[in-house]
């Protein structure tokens, strides 16, 4: 009798690990808040704001402390099995500091009934090793626009009357389910670099046109703006954005989407 328990014991152990699933990600994405234990002390954050985006391969996340307009943003591949989801980091900027360098984490993934908890066991912040717990609720609607993937930006400048004016600068942009975000690295004639960060909701207005509402910034002078911006498509993987300012002045930005060999 006991060997027969046995039996069905292990046999409801292989049927559980049978039928867990992979997470599915894509999707927008809210910080509720963040958790750090450096092994000693316990720290939840709630005044930081962040969006993450996960398409089909890639994902982004923005974030910003508004209190400072301290921001950062990071961009990478991932994938996910049964034990998680594994992001591997390829570009990332924080503050007057980059890093394009890839680095990878494993997450252990829990779906709630709004979103997702997400937990890095192991992971270096402050120079001190921490286990990092997010908790994310789910935001936008599904729904598919030529836009929807990770945008890396090739080039942009400003035109002002007859001068163009080029930036220094490396930059992605995310679209999904309605909701974007954009992350910059600037580098000024000193060599002084700053990082920028954005995100908010955005329609398609059109097939040249896009609007877009910003949530919340570093940049205060668009943080609760709307703005109407032309778009140029150049086949499915590469677009041009024109943002026309109210003394006539345009920022020109060219972007290619972020595509896998695989």
């Amino acid at each position: 009798m006991k060997y027969l328990k046995f039996l069905l014991v292990g046999f409801a152990i292989s049927c559980n690990s049978s039928t867990k699933k992979a997470p599915d990600m894509p999707g927008a994405y809210l910080m509720v808040s963040q958790t750090i234990f450096d092994g000693t002390t316990k720290t939840k954050l709630t005044e930081v704001k962040q969006l993450k985006i996960y398409t089909d391969k890639y994902f982004m996340f923005s974030q910003v402390i508004p209190s400072d307009s301290t921001a950062s943003f990071g961009v990478g591949t991932y994938s996910s099995d049964t034990s998680g989801v594994t992001e591997n980091l390829s570009y990332t900027s924080a503050d007057t500091t980059f890093n394009d360098s890839l680095r990878t984490y494993k997450l252990s993934i829990t779906p709630t009934a709004d979103g997702y908890n997400q937990i890095i066991p192991d992971i270096v912040i402050n120079n001190a090793p921490s286990k990092l717990t997010e908790t994310y609720i789910t935001v936008g609607k599904k729904q598919s626009t030529p836009l929807d993937g990770v945008w890396k930006q090739t080039k942009s400048y400003d035109l002002r009357g007859n001068d163009t004016l080029p930036y220094n600068r490396t930059e992605y942009k995310a679209f999904y389910n309605g909701y974007f975000m954009f992350g910059l690295t600037d580098k000024d004639s000193t060599g002084k670099v700053t990082t920028g960060v954005g995100f908010g909701t955005y329609s398609m207005e059109g097939d040249n046109q896009m609007k877009e509402t910003d949530l919340n910034s570093s940049y205060s002078i668009i943080a609760g703006e709307s703005f109407l911006i032309d778009v140029k498509f150049d086949g499915s993987d590469k677009y041009v954005q024109t943002i026309t300012h109210p003394d006539s002045s345009k920022t020109v930005e060219y972007y290619e989407r972020l595509k896998s060999n695989k």
